[in-house]
């Protein structure tokens, strides 16, 4: 067996199919097709189930799936130290992040990060907290950054910055409140903007709600939205009100575009967690990644 047929097959592994793994690796179907066929016949068995809609690994497989990624990071390994050694680090960082860290906290870092590593390149996808942790899992992307703390004993959560949801009104609407503090009952005479669900954002507000007795059907939601930047201008042009990260309005909340509330005696506070699969072996590069994001928001891995 030669390098390429174990990045071939690791790459189909992945992506469960031979028509992504072929795009991923810019080759043909057939030339994937042809890799796999020659390494079953090498190693005198059947490494992967053709016969789903999704390709699968069968025992063979499974068990040469671990090897190969042990010898392709090795060889990885190899190269970044020669590169290291000659002064130069490169590769590509694959990032699965929810809206509020991709648009508010990564880019800071990203921009130091890239200051120290110029060659370093960057896959940065949208995903809400359940799939990217399901990303991760397969193997399709190698870190994430979310809002939601989701029970999964196979990842890593590294706590990384704290936040708080805030209820964001348009600066001519007058909600009855006592020092920024309004009273829960008051929620049901607003208009909501929401978020749709999977949202991190929006499972915290539900929960959170439910836990006070409060019936969130009661709600009238004129809207469900993907976009954190919708919201705000909506918000700001008076279309109604909407729980919002307060990490993500301080520009608008500055400017006098929008306003904000608190509600009394209920605590929206959360977190964003860096996360990544406990069985994932590291190439170099993402372990130096993984040093480098947790010295910057100082927190232990």
């Amino acid at each position: 067996m030669d390098f390429k047929q174990l990045e071939v097959f690791v790459a189909v592994s992945k992506h469960q199919s031979f028509s992504k793994a072929a795009r991923e690796l810019f080759l043909t179907q057939p030339t994937v097709s042809s890799h796999i066929q020659n390494l079953e016949r090498e190693l005198d068995t059947i490494l992967v189930n053709r016969n789903n809609k999704n390709i699968t690994l069968t025992k063979s497989g499974e068990i040469l799936y671990d090897h190969a990624i042990y010898i392709l990071n090795n060889c990885k390994k190899a190269v970044y130290d020669i590169k290291e050694y000659a002064g130069k680090i490169e590769g590509i960082i694959d990032i699965a992040c929810s809206s509020i860290p991709e648009t508010y906290i990564l880019p800071d870092f990203l921009i130091k990060f890239s200051g120290t590593y110029p060659d370093v390149k960057f896959s940065i996808s949208h995903y809400d907290s359940q799939l990217a942790i399901s990303e991760i899992l397969n193997e399709r992307i190698s870190f994430g950054l979310v809002g939601s703390k989701i029970n999964n004993h196979q990842i890593e959560y590294i706590d990384l910055i704290d936040d708080e949801l805030v209820l964001i009104a348009p600066s001519s609407l007058n909600i009855k409140n006592e020092n920024g503090f309004i009273d829960l009952e008051e929620l049901y005479n607003l208009n909501f903007i929401m978020r749709k669900e999977g949202s991190g954002t929006r499972n915290l507000i539900l929960d959170t709600l439910e836990k006070n007795n409060f019936t969130v059907d009661k709600l009238n939601i004129l809207a469900h939205v993907e976009s954190n930047e919708s919201i705000k201008e909506m918000v700001r042009l008076g279309f109604g009100v909407s729980f919002i990260s307060y990490t993500s309005c301080i520009d608008y909340l500055h400017s006098n575009k929008i306003k904000f509330y608190k509600i009394k005696d209920i605590n929206f506070k959360r977190k964003f967690y860096f996360i990544y699969s406990k069985k994932k072996i590291f190439n170099p590069l993402e372990d130096k990644f993984l040093n480098n994001i947790c010295n910057y928001f100082n927190v232990e891995k």
